[in-house]
Formats: structure tokens, sequence, C-alpha cells
């Protein structure tokens, strides 16, 4: 896992230029007598199909991790029982398991300075465990409500994002996520991380001749490929929005599906969460396919839903 996250960082430092800033909190509304705080740990970054972005899973205290599947479970019966990040399972006097929330001092140290975490707080985490524990001992709370995952790596001061730098920051990344694709495509031997659908899509991509080749490129030429090779990107935009959009599938974006592109991104592209954030243009803490599209300055009649594959 750890060597997809060195592709993830040498991709982003190669074709991300610039460093970003922000990012797109959702918040629900919590009954205001109880408030405490709670915050969002990550772990470490594991990558699943899509290289960009670190497993979902590791951001996500909502969503159960996958576990081997254990035949015997009438001595211990937390074997098969899966708790979401930051608890761990225990029995109870009738020996039926129960979720409760895992003991900070519990999570074993971090190995790397990688697998430091920066909540919305603007506090270090040694790990994503000790993230998502002390996340969860805070849950009812308004500052557990508040708190997510910020980026990976220690906190650290994030130059604001002016007007020029932000319109920088799709030029960039729709480049990037095109040469994502196509390395995906290139490594993708046993068929594991692109689908049949995708990979003739970026097919098409990969052998055109007039295709912008992986490199340091000026944001004037990155600016005139887009417009000369507009179709090659309609693609890699969509593609993202599906990578993302999972927890549920349903053509809109959270703070908490966000930040597996998120999080790698921030220390490096001070925009990110400037940029994120304006994508929700209606401000209602979710981001539409067709939101998403404007962003990346698709044109209104390019945005097809059956692209979200």
């Amino acid at each position: 896992m750890r060597v997809w996250i060195v592709l993830v960082l040498c991709l982003a430092s190669q074709a991300l230029a610039a460093p970003m800033e922000e990012e797109l909190i959702v918040e629900e509304p919590v009954p205001e007598e109880v408030l405490v705080e709670e915050e969002t740990v990550v772990e470490e970054p594991e990558v699943g199909a899509n290289p960009v972005q670190v497993e979902v899973g590791d951001f996500d205290e909502a969503i159960d991790p996958e576990e081997e599947v254990v035949e015997d479970t009438l001595d211990n019966p937390c074997l098969n029982h899966h708790c979401k990040k930051g608890k761990v399972c225990e029995v109870d006097e009738s020996n039926t398991p129960m979720c409760v929330c895992q003991d900070p001092s519990t999570c074993p140290p971090a190995e790397a300075e990688f697998e430091h975490v920066c909540g919305t707080d603007n506090k270090t985490y040694d790990t994503s465990c000790h993230f998502f524990a002390t996340k969860c001992t805070l849950e009812g709370t308004k500052k557990g409500h508040k708190l997510h995952l910020d980026y990976i790596g220690p906190c650290k001061f994030i130059e604001p994002c002016v007007d020029s730098e932000l319109s920088e920051f799709p030029l960039r990344m729709r480049d990037w996520l095109k040469n994502v694709l196509v390395t995906l495509y290139e490594r993708d031997e046993e068929n594991s991380l692109l689908n049949e659908k995708q990979k003739l899509r970026v097919k098409k991509i990969y052998e055109n001749e007039k295709r912008l080749q992986a490199g340091e490129h000026s944001l004037d030429l990155l600016a005139h490929d887009f417009q000369k090779n507009y179709n090659m990107y309609i693609f890699p935009v969509h593609w993202q929005f599906g990578q993302l959009d999972q927890h549920p599938s349903d053509g809109y974006l959270t703070h908490t599906e966000l930040a597996p592109l998120r999080a790698p991104l921030i220390p490096m592209e001070h925009c990110t969460t400037r940029f994120f954030d304006e994508c929700d243009s209606d401000k209602d803490n979710y981001i539409a396919l067709e939101e998403w599209a404007a962003c990346f300055g698709l044109k209104d009649q390019d945005v097809d839903k059956d692209l979200v594959i």
C-alpha cells in the first residue's frame, strides 16, 4: 500500500506545481444542548483502485473496515463484528459484541512522518488511529461534529490562496487527472485498476498523438492544451467524481467523500481548500456533478452522468 502512496505523492508533486489551502466542511445540525468535541484522525494512508487518492475508509469514520471472515466465532463474537473507525469491539456480560471507543493510548505509534495527520482543529495527531479514537470520544458534541481530517502530515502554516493562484489550480489538476488515468492504463496488466468501459475511454486518450505528455509544463501551455484538446479532459474529470462519490453514490460529494483527494493535496497545493469550497456554488455543503464539472471548466452540454462509471 505504501508504494501507492509514493506514486500519489510523486504524481502530485510533478503535476501540481502550486500548493493549496482550505476544505469543504459539511455540517449537519447538532442539538445545541449536546455540544462537546469530536476529533477526526487519519489512519496510515492506503490506496485503493484510485492512486489519486487515499482509500476512502481511512478518512470516513462511518465506513466499516473490511476484515477477514473467520468461521469459528463462538469463542469470540468480535471476530466478525465490524466497528467503524475509532471504535473497537468488546463483548458484554451476555457475550454479545458491541462497539466502544478505542483508547488512543492503545494505537500503535507512527513509524514515519507521513503517518501524522492534521485535524481541522489545527492539531497534529500521531496517526489516523489516534485521530479517530479521539474523535470517537467526542461523539455527540459540537466540537466532535465539526472536527474532520484536514490533511496528511503534521500541521503547518498554509499560505492564503489569492484569486490569481486559484484560477491556476484547475489547469494543473485537469492535467494531473489525465496523467493519472494514463498511468493506471499503462500499469493495469491484471485489469484490477480500471474496468473495461474505463479502459476503452482511456485507451483513446493514451493512443492520441496530440496528448500532452506528463511533465512540468507552463500554465500557458496547460491552458492552450485544454482548449486545443478539450475532449481529452472530459472523461478524467467525470472519472474522479465517480471515484469519490461512493458513500453513498448519489451524485453529490460531501466533505467526507472529498477527503481522500483533498488530504494528500493540501500540503502541496495551498489553494485546495478554497477551490473545493468555491466549487459548492450554491453553498449547500454538497458538490453536485454539474458544480464539479464547472469547476474544471467543462461545458454544460458535456456533463454526462453516464461517464461517471
